[in-house]
């Protein structure tokens, strides 16, 4: 029997469902912007960052959670001696700027949230040292300051042995025309950005399958990969900012980005407006995917719907303009390649991956 995402405890619909509520209720709390002199600038609603327009600027904040990546962490930690917080604490940092980088924000301030369950989760002097460093490595990456945070102790809420780890950004696109509207066309080229893995989504379901592997995740994940399977999840997303801030140093127009995570490749049809997304370029997925792919089972189409596939980022640009799109990335040292093209078939949207036999129709993904 074929696993999902479902399978783990995990229903869009109702998170999505949840989501879609507090948007409807947040837009009647917009006008409280007036007395300090901002507006909400139409069409902020349900993209990845909310923005705050001001005379000559924006302002972008995002909140972020890592979800349940670290208990993966915490059981090689267990299994090895070895602790992967570093490489934690990256994701997490990775989550929340990915998502203000978006509409062209770049994040001045990160701050950080660590609940744990009881206070002597930081008596691991290497694990809490490890966690330190990764969020300063990640600020860095990310060119923003590290601003604060708060450590609850939430006894009786999480778990004794656990912490989780979550945290939000400031960010600032100035002069305003560096905002990235959504402004897409039919023939725009779809570029994609490779990820390291399975970044920070999907991450219940990992765990559901290591349960089923008698070496659980020290197993050999194969495929011309010599990791294990944990080591393999625990590689530290990717940062995409510096290729948002290459192409605004470049002068170059990106029409539209999307960040890959939960939702998979249906994650590239966010935009409101219907476009059909006809990727003609797939790369083979990564061993990663091929391993959880068989060792689940799960279907293809499902593997596309949940994870990332090999794409963290994809960015939407004029044809003319994708190589020296694709020259940016490079220099700021990014795996991109041109992977297909955007289509306009009157109201319909998708998601359409023909070698694959792969089609996201757009009720598929209800985020707004």
């Amino acid at each position: 029997m074929s696993l999902s995402y479902e399978s783990s405890g995990v229903r869009y619909d109702q998170l999505d469902a949840f989501k879609r509520d507090c948007q409807r209720a947040a837009r009647g709390t917009a006008g409280e912007l007036t007395a300090h002199g901002y507006a909400e600038p139409a069409t902020t609603r349900g993209e990845s960052a909310y923005l705050i327009e001001a005379a000559d600027h924006f302002l972008a904040h995002v909140e972020e959670g890592l979800g349940t990546k670290n208990l993966v962490a915490d059981a090689m930690q267990a299994a090895t001696g070895r602790t992967f917080y570093r490489e934690i604490a990256i994701d997490t940092v990775a989550t929340i700027v990915n998502d203000l980088a978006t509409c062209g924000a770049l994040p001045i301030s990160v701050a950080m949230h660590a609940a744990v369950g009881e206070s002597g989760w930081f008596a691991d002097a290497a694990r809490r040292e490890a966690l330190v460093a990764g969020w300063a490595e990640g600020c860095r990456q990310a060119g923003a300051v590290w601003g604060g945070g708060e450590t609850p102790t939430l006894r009786g809420l999480v778990e004794p042995n656990t912490i989780v780890l979550a945290g939000s950004a400031i960010g600032k696109i100035a002069p305003k025309s560096l905002r990235i509207t959504g402004d897409v066309r039919a023939g725009d080229a779809i570029i994609f950005l490779a990820s390291s893995g399975v970044q920070t989504n999907g991450l219940s379901l990992c765990r559901l399958i290591a349960e089923r592997l008698p070496q659980g995740y020290l197993t050999p994940i194969g495929f011309g990969d010599a990791r294990s399977y944990g080591e393999a999840l625990l590689a530290p997303s990717v940062i995409y900012v510096a290729f948002v801030r290459e192409c605004q140093r470049r002068n170059l127009k990106l029409n539209y980005v999307a960040h890959v995570t939960g939702h998979g490749w249906r994650k590239l049809m966010r935009l409101d407006e219907p476009f059909v997304y006809e990727i003609t370029a797939p790369r083979p997925a990564p061993a990663l995917f091929r391993f959880l792919e068989q060792a689940g089972p799960i279907t293809t189409r499902e593997m596309y719907a949940t994870f990332n596939q090999g794409v963290g980022f994809a960015a939407y640009v004029n044809p003319q303009s994708a190589p020296a799109v694709l020259a940016a990335a490079k220099a700021a040292g990014y795996d991109a390649w041109q992977a297909g093209t955007v289509r306009k078939e009157g109201s319909r949207k998708a998601v359409v991956v023909p070698s694959l036999g792969i089609t996201f129709e757009g009720d598929t993904l209800q985020v707004r």
